[in-house]
């Protein structure tokens, strides 16, 4: 498996840290316990790419790491001894939008790789990026990431889809995945400025 994305272990790191910090957040917000905000936070940091590799038949990339999971608990534990309003507002926002678009790029890089068609190589991208967080929001009882209006799976849509179709079209992924990444670095990004979001069906019942 070459073709398998291998990536700096300090920026793969960082974007956990990234993922995990929002869910050790919503249950700081939640006012749970420190095990519930470091459960929160390592099933936010790994729950998508954990998904992603059972679906594709891969070893579960954080099992095998000894870094993944401490690093999520190191963010938990940053998390309670420290004021919430430090961590929160539109940074963490960009810095999560940019794990997003990163992390959805490499794992539909990484389902191509396992020689998965177009489609599912795509759905395992948005799933890679989308999950954990989708995971955490169900958790803890409140209306999904899937269940807002809000820019944010849209974006890893278009980061998979790109990423997609231009390995398929046979086109260097040194190209690919940055602008891949980009785009929908963008779309979410234009979506927290300028509070960007889908249409809601708004047929009434015949």
């Amino acid at each position: 498996m070459a073709d398998i994305p291998q990536i700096p272990a300090i920026l793969d790191l960082a974007g956990t840290a990234v993922f995990a910090l929002t869910g050790a957040l919503l249950a700081a917000r939640l006012r749970q316990t420190f095990v519930t905000m470091s459960f929160f936070a390592l099933v936010t940091g790994v729950g998508g790419g954990s998904v992603r590799d059972l679906l594709i038949g891969a070893p579960v990339f954080w099992v095998r790491d000894p870094w993944v999971a401490p690093v999520c608990l190191g963010v938990a534990l940053a998390a309670w001894f420290t004021p919430r309003k430090w961590w929160e507002g539109k940074l963490l926002e960009w810095a999560d939008a940019a794990g997003l678009a990163f992390y959805t790029v490499l794992g539909t890089a990484k389902a191509l790789a396992f020689g998965l068609p177009l489609v599912p190589a795509m759905l395992m991208g948005v799933i890679t990026g989308c999950v954990g967080g989708i995971i955490r929001d169900v958790l803890a009882g409140r209306p999904s990431i899937i269940m807002r209006p809000e820019i944010y799976v849209t974006a890893a849509a278009l980061s998979s889809g790109l990423c997609a179709l231009g390995q398929t079209l046979g086109a260097p992924r040194e190209l690919v995945w940055p602008l891949a990444a980009l785009a929908g670095f963008s779309l979410r990004g234009m979506a927290i400025a300028k509070g960007l979001s889908l249409p809601a069906y708004t047929k009434a019942d015949d």
